[in-house]
């Protein structure tokens, strides 16, 4: 029983080493290349340098709070349309205590200062009615009078100032109220009822209570390589793709070139800006942050013969193509190899620049066709 495994276990292994030579034979044998023909056509050839980049608003504008506090109230989210001097949130100011307390004793002897000048003010009127005293003396104590009443308003006014930022007399110009600086759509609120903000100033950015932006005033960034910025110019028009709207193509006119260039992955890469020109009839939502890929045209040649680059022969600083002969049987065609010069190419299809007869393809009585295969 065991020679008889020992016999099946040697075959197999006679039948696995025979079998992975000749997989690799087979795999080492030349296969016969099989050709296609194309037809030599005009068509319009065009060299374009593709950008890489995201579609931004020109300017975006941070709403920042004129006083410390607690947000009390949200009456924007984003998404929505503003304009200028709506009312985004409100703060709730927390009173410092050192500030509290001394406007607080500011407020009583105002009061003190208030109760002495009317007791003046009415001892001064009695005794001008009897003739005693003269006109300048209760002339003065009243205004004295006066002056203690506006001095007690104001004390009370920085009260409430302090305590809730915010007066009677000047309710319409509260800082509490957060407002849009300028029109357009709110793109952020980052903060939320109960966060504690800090006021903008000159040692502090502020916290940030929205981003508002104009939708309809657009710019594409992007870096350009520096083997590609040498051949783009201000004014240039790029054609712009948007994938995440199902390849929504815009249009922009290049209008910055960064002089200086960043050093980026061991390339160097120049900053683009370009103006975004949206139709007014176009009714898609275009957000901050797309990414989009711009395609400027740098050459361009119009109804030129063309055929497809892979079935060029390039040969040192020759190149050929092998052309049917119209003659030869269909079972056993015969092509001539032709040397040709070349001209614009858009990684496709390649100008031809050496002479054809043009008519003869036009009106297809002459069948002239390029051999397809790959560069010998």
């Amino acid at each position: 029983m065991k020679k008889v495994i020992r016999i099946i276990l040697v075959v197999l292994l006679v039948f696995i080493i025979f079998g992975t030579f000749y997989f690799l034979w087979s795999k080492s044998k030349k296969k016969e290349l099989e050709y296609e023909t194309v037809k030599i056509e005009r068509r319009d050839i065009e060299k374009v340098t593709v950008l890489t980049g995201t579609v931004e608003p020109r300017d975006e504008v941070q709403i920042k709070p004129q006083i410390s506090g607690i947000i009390t109230e949200i009456y924007k989210e984003a998404g929505d349309i503003v304009k200028a001097g709506d009312i985004i949130a409100k703060v709730q100011v927390v009173p410092d205590i050192a500030q509290l307390n001394s406007a607080e004793s500011q407020l009583k002897l105002a009061e003190i200062a208030l109760n002495k000048a009317k007791t003046d003010h009415e001892r001064s009127k009695r005794l001008f009615d009897a003739g005693v005293s003269s006109k300048e003396e209760y002339e003065a104590a009243n205004t004295a009078y006066q002056n203690a009443i506006e001095n007690l308003n104001s004390a009370t006014e920085n009260v409430l100032i302090v305590k809730e930022g915010i007066s009677k007399q000047n309710a319409q110009y509260s800082n509490t109220l957060i407002r849009a600086t300028v029109s357009g759509m709110v793109l952020d609120v980052p903060v939320k009822v109960g966060n504690s903000v800090i006021q903008t100033n000159n040692f502090n950015d502020g916290t940030t209570i929205a981003s508002i932006a104009d939708m309809t005033d657009l710019i594409f960034k992007g870096n350009v390589d520096e083997t590609e910025v040498g051949k783009i110019a201000v004014g240039n028009e790029i054609n712009l793709i948007i994938g995440a709207l199902q390849d929504e193509k815009l249009k922009a006119e290049l209008e910055y070139i960064s002089p200086k260039g960043t050093l980026s992955n061991g390339a160097t890469l120049f900053e683009i800006r370009a103006a975004v020109k949206i139709d007014d009839d176009n009714e898609t939502l275009i957000r901050s942050g797309y990414s989009a890929n711009g395609e400027i045209v740098l050459e361009r040649r119009e109804q030129v013969l063309a055929l497809p680059e892979s079935s060029v022969e390039f040969v040192a600083d020759s190149t050929f193509i092998y052309v049917l002969d119209s003659a030869s049987p269909e079972d056993a065609k015969v092509y001539t190899r032709k040397a040709v010069e070349l001209g614009l190419s858009d990684g496709i299809f390649v100008e031809l620049l050496s002479k054809v007869d043009t008519n003869s393809l036009i009106r297809g009585k002459v069948k002239v066709e390029a051999k397809f295969g790959p560069a010998m």
